[in-house]
């Protein structure tokens, strides 16, 4: 299968532009900023601020919402641990609300029901790349008057009746980690269309410095997540690449929906018109009672890179652990998560990376005949 990350001369040129120009701190160049510039274009989004990694992009979204200690954010179980951790690193609880079975989201019913006084805002992931109902959490926000985080980390390119996600919610935060389809080994980026939340994130990524003031003009306090000019470089060129890899990811995901939907005992989540593109990061589906086998025949076969995917979080002890620290010593109680759809599908679904739906026809193919195999036999 391909490898990742794709890369060749035009990434290399722009490594070495950066270097021989001398400035390799966003302060000093432009690279960052036009990078900035050409995201947000990308996304469709008024903003776009770039920092070092996904996870902090989560904590600066939250804490530019005025999000703090003793406060509750509604998130899914089913999501990398940065999705919660985040909430934490501001001294938030994160509350877990169950997923929809079918898609692996947040479900918006649950999201509701979880609302409380305490509850400041919903980070609604976008999993795999596939959009979350959007109009549902944009209504439940202003129906309660809470902040819409879309972690986007995995959808770059993904929209959502017609508009790229990561600006329809509030704010909107997105990864460029190793294996994401736009990369740079790390970084992140945050997205809104808000200018006092796009002038708060300033100030937070930047050390509480705001737009075209002094260098010691600190006017709040910060942290320093600033992203690096080399690896702006690298993220613009990836930037161009995307289009057209994109299209051999959807190619080969449409295939693989064709032949797997016919099989029996594979459950895929189901077509929703409302998602008018699909980040494509990963290929999911759940096969009851049959999860290991067809892993295991999938590492026979040499597609050792398919996975089981992730342990819920209302599960993780270490999350549990320092959630259940901030709200005794607040004196508040710890809000209890009750997820069996997050249970059960951690149980039966198995993940194919975006690498895997880069591969010819034949391969793709040929990963559909081995899981039906498996699946049937």
């Amino acid at each position: 299968m391909p490898e990742w990350p794709e890369y060749g001369d035009d990434e290399a040129k722009a490594l070495l532009e950066v270097l021989n120009s001398g400035h390799w701190g966003s302060t000093s160049g432009e690279v960052v900023a036009t990078f900035e510039r050409e995201f947000a274009a990308y996304q469709q989004a008024d903003f776009a601020i770039c920092l070092s990694n996904g996870t902090l992009a989560i904590a600066a979204a939250l804490r530019a919402a005025g999000v703090g200690i003793g406060d509750e954010v509604i998130v899914p179980p089913y999501t990398f641990i940065a999705t919660a951790s985040a909430a934490l690193f501001v001294g938030a609880v994160p509350v877990f609300a169950d997923v929809d079975p079918e898609t692996h989201l947040l479900d918006p019913v649950a999201a509701e029901a979880a609302v409380t006084s305490r509850t400041k805002a919903v980070v609604v992931v976008h999993l795999a790349g596939r959009p979350a109902d959007l109009d549902a959490f944009t209504a439940l926000g202003a129906r309660h008057g809470l902040t819409i985080i879309e972690d986007a980390a995995q959808a770059h390119g993904a929209a959502y009746k017609g508009r790229p996600v990561g600006a329809i919610g509030d704010v909107g935060t997105f990864s460029f980690q190793s294996s994401k389809n736009i990369t740079a080994g790390e970084g992140g980026a945050v997205l809104t269309d808000d200018d006092k939340l796009a002038g708060a994130l300033y100030s937070l990524v930047n050390v509480g410095r705001v737009p075209g003031g002094g260098w010691y003009q600190h006017e709040a306090v910060g942290y320093n997540l600033r992203l690096t000019e080399f690896q702006a470089a690298i993220l613009r060129v990836q930037l161009r690449r995307h289009p057209a890899l994109q299209e051999v990811r959807e190619r080969n995901a449409r295939l693989l929906t064709d032949l797997l939907s016919r099989v029996e005992g594979i459950c895929l989540a189901p077509e929703d018109p409302a998602i008018t593109a699909h980040g494509r990061h990963l290929f999911m589906m759940r096969i009851p009672g049959r999860r290991e086998t067809v892993l295991e025949s999938l590492t026979a076969a040499g597609f050792a890179r398919a996975s089981s995917g992730y342990v819920p979080l209302h599960r993780n002890a270490a999350v549990l652990r320092e959630s259940k620290a901030i709200t005794d010593k607040l004196g508040q109680p710890y809000p209890e998560a009750d997820c069996p759809n997050a249970d059960t599908v951690s149980t039966d679904t198995i993940w194919l990376p975006q690498t895997y739906l880069l591969g010819t026809e034949a391969q793709t193919r040929s990963i559909a005949d081995t899981i039906t195999k498996a699946v049937t036999g």
